[in-house]
């Protein structure tokens, strides 16, 4: 058995005009973007989609024009997370329904649960899926993470295929790296896209890299890189990653990651940067801010 998932998989931003209205002709800009800039996937309804953010319509109309528009040319994941179990199940058969080829959990976020409680939910969980499942680890918004022996009871279960790791612990990225062999067809997806590199170098699989959106040439470049064992060529590309984070702290709040993408894919003339509440897009002088910052990368950049 070979690994499925490999390669860069940008959680894609959510399009929006309004408060529950999807920037459609946007959706399909930028999936073109990404999708000529050579990603593997996208991931739709994650935390840079403002998933949980976001009315279960939306969600639904998200999932059939995304798989429309992507006409199977790349995978599409969807984000299924969500408190109530039996909304979870209706978003992956919606994904399902519409042709999407797998969907992705982190921990129910309002009451944590413990390990022992995780693991008898994705028991009961998994059986009511009709795609694979990925398991998102999130602590930092979830309040939980996927312990290793949860991990290593899940790999039990063919359906669960990876696992995308954003808790920007490399320990615990290593320690998962380790229980590899027990499933050769285990995806190993690294979230923070400053270990983008590290994570490939160690034995990881690809990231999920939310910088992809903006610039998707250059993750798929520094994936290739550090796959191909190219360590001055990552080096290089890496850099230019790190700057691409400048990105995200223009604002002073932790919406600026989300801000900073959509106001660069604004300014790129790609799609709409209205947010979904309880945020809303920048304003002046940060928008002046990050065009100026703008700037100066896509000249970086520039072959």
């Amino acid at each position: 058995m070979t690994t499925t998932y490999t390669g860069i998989i940008p959680p894609l931003v959510t399009p929006l005009t309004g408060r529950d209205t999807l920037d459609v002709a946007g959706l399909d800009r930028l999936l073109e973007h990404v999708i000529a800039g050579g990603v593997s996937g996208v991931f739709i309804l994650g935390t840079t989609g403002e998933g949980p953010s976001l009315g279960y319509r939306l969600r639904r109309e998200l999932i059939e024009r995304t798989c429309a528009l992507v006409r199977r040319r790349v995978r599409v994941l969807v984000g299924i997370t969500d408190t109530a179990f039996v909304e979870s199940v209706h978003i992956a058969r919606a994904a399902a329904d519409a042709g999407a080829d797998a969907v992705v959990l982190a921990p129910p976020y309002y009451l944590p649960e413990a390990q022992p409680e995780l693991q008898e939910y994705l028991a009961c969980l998994v059986p009511e899926l009709p795609l694979p499942l990925f398991l998102y680890n999130m602590p930092s918004l979830t309040k939980v993470q996927y312990e290793l022996e949860t991990l290593r009871r899940a790999m039990d279960n063919p359906r669960i295929i990876g696992l995308k790791d954003s808790s920007g612990n490399m320990t615990y990225f290593h320690q998962a790296i380790r229980l590899l062999p027990q499933r050769p067809d285990w995806s190993l997806l690294i979230g923070p896209e400053e270990m983008l590199a590290d994570a490939v170098f160690a034995g990881g699989h690809g990231g999920v890299s939310g910088g992809a959106n903006v610039f998707p040439q250059l993750y798929v470049d520094l994936y290739g890189a550090a796959r191909d064992g190219n360590i001055a060529l990552a080096r290089q590309l890496h850099a230019q990653v790190m700057r691409v984070g400048d990105l995200y702290r223009i604002g002073r709040h932790s919406s600026a990651i989300i801000k900073g993408i959509k106001c660069a894919l604004s300014l790129q003339g790609l799609c709409d940067d209205c947010m979904a509440e309880p945020f809303h897009r920048f304003r002046e002088p940060e928008r002046t801010k990050l065009q100026q910052l703008l700037n100066d990368m896509q000249r970086e950049l520039a072959p």
